[in-house]
Protein backbone atom coordinates (compact mmCIF):
# COMPACT_ATOMS: atom_id res chain seq x y z
CA UNK A 1 0.00 0.00 0.00
CA UNK A 2 2.81 2.40 0.89
CA UNK A 3 4.58 1.66 -2.39
CA UNK A 4 1.39 2.40 -4.35
CA UNK A 5 0.98 5.71 -2.49
CA UNK A 6 4.62 6.66 -3.13
CA UNK A 7 4.26 5.79 -6.83
CA UNK A 8 1.15 7.99 -7.03
CA UNK A 9 2.98 10.87 -5.28
CA UNK A 10 5.90 10.46 -7.69
CA UNK A 11 3.52 10.55 -10.68
CA UNK A 12 1.75 13.65 -9.27
CA UNK A 13 5.11 15.35 -8.68
CA UNK A 14 6.20 14.54 -12.23
CA UNK A 15 2.96 16.00 -13.64
CA UNK A 16 3.39 19.14 -11.50
CA UNK A 17 6.98 19.53 -12.77
CA UNK A 18 5.78 19.13 -16.39
CA UNK A 19 3.06 21.70 -15.77
CA UNK A 20 5.55 24.16 -14.26
CA UNK A 21 8.01 23.70 -17.13
CA UNK A 22 5.27 24.14 -19.71
CA UNK A 23 3.93 27.26 -17.96
CA UNK A 24 7.43 28.75 -17.97
CA UNK A 25 7.77 28.07 -21.70
CA UNK A 26 4.32 29.54 -22.39
CA UNK A 27 5.32 32.70 -20.51
CA UNK A 28 8.52 32.97 -22.57
CA UNK A 29 6.62 32.35 -25.81
CA UNK A 30 4.14 35.12 -24.98
CA UNK A 31 7.03 37.55 -24.50
CA UNK A 32 8.27 37.02 -28.07
CA UNK A 33 4.95 36.20 -29.75
CA UNK A 34 4.52 35.39 -32.60
CA UNK A 35 8.20 34.69 -33.40
CA UNK A 36 10.20 31.67 -32.22
CA UNK A 37 7.32 29.81 -30.60
CA UNK A 38 8.05 26.51 -28.84
CA UNK A 39 5.85 24.13 -30.81
CA UNK A 40 7.37 21.09 -29.10
CA UNK A 41 5.15 21.71 -26.03
CA UNK A 42 2.06 20.93 -28.15
CA UNK A 43 0.69 17.47 -28.92
CA UNK A 44 0.53 16.59 -32.63
CA UNK A 45 -3.26 16.54 -32.52
CA UNK A 46 -3.67 19.64 -30.32
CA UNK A 47 -7.17 21.13 -30.35
CA UNK A 48 -7.30 24.91 -30.85
CA UNK A 49 -10.30 27.19 -30.62
CA UNK A 50 -10.85 30.95 -30.51
CA UNK A 51 -13.81 33.11 -31.59
CA UNK A 52 -12.68 32.90 -35.25
CA UNK A 53 -11.06 29.45 -35.59
CA UNK A 54 -11.53 25.88 -34.51
CA UNK A 55 -9.25 23.08 -35.66
CA UNK A 56 -7.05 20.19 -34.62
CA UNK A 57 -3.36 19.62 -35.31
CA UNK A 58 0.01 21.25 -34.68
CA UNK A 59 0.56 21.89 -38.41
CA UNK A 60 -2.59 23.99 -38.63
CA UNK A 61 -1.62 25.79 -35.41
CA UNK A 62 1.78 26.69 -36.90
CA UNK A 63 0.07 27.97 -40.07
CA UNK A 64 -2.15 30.24 -37.98
CA UNK A 65 0.83 31.68 -36.09
CA UNK A 66 2.70 32.20 -39.39
CA UNK A 67 -0.31 34.09 -40.77
CA UNK A 68 -0.37 36.33 -37.69
CA UNK A 69 3.36 36.94 -37.97
CA UNK A 70 3.08 37.86 -41.64
CA UNK A 71 0.00 40.12 -41.58
CA UNK A 72 -0.20 41.73 -38.15
CA UNK A 73 1.95 44.88 -37.71
CA UNK A 74 3.52 45.94 -34.38
CA UNK A 75 1.98 42.98 -32.64
CA UNK A 76 2.08 42.91 -28.84
CA UNK A 77 0.88 40.15 -26.56
CA UNK A 78 0.85 41.52 -23.03
CA UNK A 79 0.67 38.76 -20.42
CA UNK A 80 -1.14 40.01 -17.32
CA UNK A 81 -1.35 36.75 -15.39
CA UNK A 82 -0.49 33.07 -15.67
CA UNK A 83 -1.73 30.39 -13.27
CA UNK A 84 -1.55 26.63 -12.99
CA UNK A 85 -4.07 24.22 -11.49
CA UNK A 86 -4.28 20.47 -11.99
CA UNK A 87 -3.50 19.84 -15.65
CA UNK A 88 -4.52 23.35 -16.71
CA UNK A 89 -2.62 26.57 -17.42
CA UNK A 90 -4.66 29.76 -17.62
CA UNK A 91 -3.31 33.01 -18.99
CA UNK A 92 -4.85 36.49 -19.03
CA UNK A 93 -3.59 38.76 -21.81
CA UNK A 94 -4.21 41.62 -24.21
CA UNK A 95 -3.40 41.13 -27.88
CA UNK A 96 -2.81 44.35 -29.84
CA UNK A 97 -1.71 45.05 -33.41
CA UNK A 98 -1.94 47.49 -36.26
CA UNK A 99 -3.99 46.20 -39.17
CA UNK A 100 -2.48 46.70 -42.66
CA UNK A 101 -5.35 48.87 -43.92
CA UNK A 102 -4.82 52.35 -45.39
CA UNK A 103 -5.95 54.03 -42.14
CA UNK A 104 -3.91 51.54 -40.00
CA UNK A 105 -6.30 50.99 -37.10
CA UNK A 106 -4.78 49.79 -33.82
CA UNK A 107 -6.73 46.77 -32.59
CA UNK A 108 -6.83 45.56 -28.99
CA UNK A 109 -8.40 42.33 -27.75
CA UNK A 110 -8.36 41.53 -24.04
CA UNK A 111 -8.90 37.89 -23.22
CA UNK A 112 -7.68 34.70 -21.63
CA UNK A 113 -6.48 31.24 -22.63
CA UNK A 114 -7.04 27.81 -21.17
CA UNK A 115 -4.36 25.23 -21.99
CA UNK A 116 -4.96 21.58 -20.99
CA UNK A 117 -1.98 19.25 -20.66
CA UNK A 118 -1.72 15.49 -21.01
CA UNK A 119 0.27 13.42 -18.46
CA UNK A 120 3.43 13.95 -20.57
CA UNK A 121 3.11 17.73 -20.13
CA UNK A 122 2.10 18.40 -23.74
CA UNK A 123 -0.67 20.87 -24.55
CA UNK A 124 -3.64 18.90 -25.92
CA UNK A 125 -6.14 21.77 -25.91
CA UNK A 126 -5.64 25.53 -26.32
CA UNK A 127 -8.81 27.61 -26.13
CA UNK A 128 -8.75 31.41 -26.35
CA UNK A 129 -11.64 33.48 -24.98
CA UNK A 130 -12.13 37.15 -25.83
CA UNK A 131 -13.55 39.68 -23.38
CA UNK A 132 -15.07 41.57 -26.33
CA UNK A 133 -17.29 40.42 -29.19
CA UNK A 134 -16.24 39.80 -32.77
CA UNK A 135 -18.44 42.79 -33.65
CA UNK A 136 -16.42 44.99 -31.28
CA UNK A 137 -13.22 43.90 -33.07
CA UNK A 138 -14.81 44.74 -36.43
CA UNK A 139 -15.83 48.16 -35.07
CA UNK A 140 -12.22 48.81 -34.05
CA UNK A 141 -11.24 48.22 -37.67
CA UNK A 142 -13.94 50.40 -39.18
CA UNK A 143 -14.32 53.18 -36.60
CA UNK A 144 -11.01 53.30 -34.72
CA UNK A 145 -11.46 56.66 -32.98
CA UNK A 146 -14.97 55.76 -31.75
CA UNK A 147 -13.87 52.56 -30.01
CA UNK A 148 -11.03 53.93 -27.93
Amino acid sequence: MLEKHQAQESQNSSQENSLGRTATIVKQDYQRFPTDQTYSIYAKDVFFKDPLNEFRGIDRYQQMISFIEQWFINLELDLHNISESGNTIETRWTLSWTTPLPWQPRISIPGWSELKLNPDGLVISHIDYWDISRLDVLKQHLFPEKTR
